[in-house]
């Protein structure tokens, strides 16, 4: 049975091939000249600059410095007196125990010494003797002449030498016994050097070194040889870390330390600072400190001496706004170089106004609150914040307007100089003055704790760091003038300024298309 032929499909004529290629040309035209709209679209919007957000997180600040491990205590054993070495009872990295034998040294010449010292002992002591009965006759003789002498049946010649014989009799009793003394401590010092030829361990801990071998010959006659080091206890170490002295000012005692080694390079450690010590290092021009950080090494990983790079965290800032360096760096193109009073907007406020002092109200408001007032102490601050708002307002309306980018708003200051330094910290004082009389009636209220935490919160704000950004509104840089914290290098903590997250903060131009 004969199936039906396929009909065979049909092919594009060669008509309709020569008019696809110009379509899919215009419309690859077409593609790139909407992605060039979006694309200036975009510029346009916000104005050819380059913008970073605000966002909200963390910052850690931290120290980095090299040093080297070693065990808190580090005893070395020597010994006192010299001689062979017979035996070593201990090797490299054996645990030992408090008094411990580890080494003995030759006790023979001692032992020689001592029984020299007690037969002269013996022999003092029988000279004693000898001088005992002498004096025993000279004092009878000395009594018969001098009754006789009495009675003038002998000359006074004879009374006289008796009497001399009879010390001379004292006298050598009291050299014997001397004499048994001086052999008996100089018999003694030498059981104390018998004792000493036991050496032993004066703490537990493991043996680090041993300088010794069976059969070697130590000698204590100018200075006690070095024969082992112990260190104490090795579950607890320590690192002497070198820090730089522009680095040295941030360090205090209880900071975290986080540390690695290269033996143990996929483990992080954890340490606490101990001490800074006062006793400088100069190398090559530099000068450093040592920081003593502690460590617990219960699980005996850390060795002693392994090197190893440390970050000491000297401050840490939690859920803080935080902002890329370069916002804090940019500068509109020709703007005058001038310092601002600290605390004050360097620039016209933004629209709806900031509160009075560059924001610094609203963080003394946060301070308050941590406070916990009572109503009395809320009402009395509340009333401070209005009447120095009130100040600023009237102070605003007084004053002349200007054009555009001419004129200093109310409050501001601008100084032009070479010792901005020093102006700058007369400004931070006279600014420090002021808020303590805005807020005198306010602190009365508060008790002896409070007025601390409120003293320290308003140095601290007033004493701040600030710098101006420029916020990207309606595609036009607005400058604002926030305080600057703790930076990791990468991000800086920014607040005031009416700074809220999620602003775009400009960080350049774009260069022209």
């Amino acid at each position: 049975m004969s199936q039906p032929a396929r009909a065979s499909s049909p092919r594009p004529s060669p008509r309709r091939i020569r008019w696809l290629w110009p379509s899919l040309a215009l419309a690859a035209v077409a593609l790139a000249g909407l992605f060039y709209w979006w694309h200036v679209r975009n510029a346009q919007s916000d104005g050819g600059y380059r913008t970073v957000a605000v966002e909200r997180g963390d910052i850690r600040v931290a120290i980095s410095a090299t040093g080297t491990l070693s065990a808190i205590s580090t005893v070395t054993v020597g010994s006192q007196i010299s001689g062979q070495v017979t035996e070593v009872l201990v090797d490299y990295n054996d645990p030992v125990k408090k008094d411990q034998i580890v080494a003995r040294i030759d006790p023979s010449t001692y032992e020689t010494q001592i029984r020299q010292g007690n037969a002269q002992i013996n022999a003092a002591r029988a000279t004693l003797a000898q001088a005992q009965a002498t004096l025993a006759n000279a004092e009878l003789d000395w009594r018969r002449k001098a009754d006789l002498g009495t009675q003038k049946l002998v000359a006074q010649s004879d009374v006289d030498l008796a009497r001399a014989t009879l010390d001379q009799a004292r006298a050598a009793v009291n050299s014997a016994q001397a004499q048994i003394v001086q052999q008996t401590a100089s018999t003694q010092t030498t059981q104390l050097n018998l004792e000493r030829t036991v050496i032993r361990s004066p703490v537990d801990g493991v043996v680090l070194t041993r300088s010794i071998e069976p059969g070697q010959t130590v000698a204590a006659n100018f200075s006690a040889p070095e024969l082992f080091t112990i260190a104490e206890d090795l579950s607890k170490m320590k690192i002497e870390l070198a820090v730089d002295e522009s680095d040295i000012g941030q360090i205090e005692v209880g900071q975290g330390v986080s540390f690695t080694a290269d033996a143990f390079a996929d483990r992080q450690f954890r340490g606490k600072v101990e001490q800074v010590r006062l006793s400088a290092t100069t190398t090559n021009n530099v000068v450093t400190y040592p920081v003593i950080v502690s460590v617990d090494n219960s699980d005996g990983t850390l060795l002693p001496g392994l090197t190893v790079n440390a970050e000491i965290e000297v401050s840490k800032r939690d859920n803080v706004l935080k902002v890329a360096n370069a916002a804090l760096r940019y500068k509109p193109a020709g703007q005058a170089t001038g310092a601002a009073v600290p605390g004050m907007p360097a620039a016209p406020a933004p629209a709806g106004g900031a509160r009075a002092g560059g924001g610094i109200t609203g963080d003394l408001a946060q301070v308050v609150a941590g406070l916990k007032p009572s109503a009395q102490q809320q009402a009395a601050f509340d009333a401070a914040v209005k009447a120095l708002e009130e100040r600023q307002a009237t102070r605003r309306a007084a004053a002349p307007q200007g054009a555009a980018g001419g004129m200093v708003p109310p409050g501001a200051m601008v100084i032009r100089g070479n010792n901005m330094a020093d102006v700058q910290a007369q400004l931070r004082q006279r600014m420090a003055e002021r808020f303590r009389q805005d807020f005198a009636d306010f602190r009365a209220t508060l008790d002896e704790a409070q007025q601390r935490q409120w003293d320290a919160a308003l140095a601290a704000l007033v004493n701040a760091k600030r710098a101006t950004v420029y916020r990207l509104v309606d595609g036009k840089p607005q400058p604002l003038m926030v305080r600057i914290g703790a930076s990791d290098g990468t991000s800086t903590e920014i607040a005031g300024g009416g700074i809220a997250e999620g602003d775009a903060l400009v960080t350049g131009e774009r260069a022209a298309q």
